[in-house]
């Protein structure tokens, strides 16, 4: 997998938890101490995060962080 495809995929996963706890970019960026505009940038694949920022994203949707880099479908 490229690099792209795989940051696009992670982003998928993480908009498509974030929308099944019904929060906004918002409301997800301020639980995790960054901008809504980062969020974005994340779930459109456009930006590199941190494993520290895995970690705080996972925990905010109450989800283990190995769900966000499972590609298969579930």
């Amino acid at each position: 997998m490229l690099d792209d495809e795989f940051l696009k995929e992670f982003g998928f996963r993480l908009k498509m938890y974030r929308i099944k706890k019904d929060y906004t970019q918002a409301q997800l960026g301020e639980m995790v101490e960054i901008s809504e505009h980062r969020i974005s940038q994340i779930e459109n694949g456009k930006c590199n995060i941190t494993l520290k920022t895995v970690n705080k994203l996972a925990n905010a949707l109450q989800i283990s962080g190995v769900k966000l880099f499972q590609f298969e479908n579930d």
